[in-house]
This record gives structure tokens, sequence and C-alpha cells, in this order.
């Protein structure tokens, strides 16, 4: 069990992705995406593997939701700076967390 101020440590948040390109040196099929928080964060990049379910045209505009205050994360020659957060399928595949209404950019969640 953690406590409600352990929660509140971990800071995630939405963001509109901005840019898809795919990222041929990963390991397991991703894209490079680049997240817009919102003034206050700016844009902000990840991988995602989430090559068997979406597009780069699906992903382009969606909004998703991410931790943000992990420190950076050296992915092959990508330096990933967020935590696109899914969910995996029956197959493993991962589906993208997302709001079922458009909010402003770079609200946390709670």
């Amino acid at each position: 069990m953690i406590t409600y101020n352990d929660f509140l440590k971990v800071d995630i948040r939405v963001g509109k992705i901005v840019e898809v390109n795919d990222f041929p040196k990963a390991r397991k099929p991703a894209y490079q995406l680049k997240i817009d928080f919102g003034e206050e964060l700016g844009i902000k990049k990840s991988s995602a593997q989430v090559t068997d379910l979406y597009t780069k045209e699906d992903l382009l505009g969606k909004q998703i939701i991410a931790v943000v205050n992990f420190p950076p994360k050296q992915i092959a020659n990508f330096m990933s700076e967020v935590l696109v957060l899914g969910l995996s399928d029956e197959n493993g595949a991962i589906a993208l967390l997302t709001s079922d209404k458009e909010v402003p950019l770079g609200n946390r969640m709670h």
C-alpha cells in the first residue's frame, strides 16, 4: 500500500502528440513522439512501442497520458523525456491511455 502523498510524487499529465517519426534504431518497433504539455512544460520527447495498434496518422493530434517527472532515458540514439502510459491487449500490443474528452494540455491527473 502507498500513501496519497506517495501517489502525488508521480506527476502524470495530459499532452497532445504533435510529431510522430519512425524509430528504426529501436530494438522493438516503436515511434519517436514529440508531445506538447502546454505552457508550463512545453514539448517533450518520448519513444513509444505502439506500432501494432497505431499508425503515425492515428497518433498525430491525439491527447495521451504520460509521467513527466522521471529522469530522461537513453533509448538507442534517442533521449526519451517522458513515459507515455498504456495497457497491453490480449496479444501484448500497447493501447495508449487517453482522455475521452479534450482537456487543457499539461493538466495533472488526480
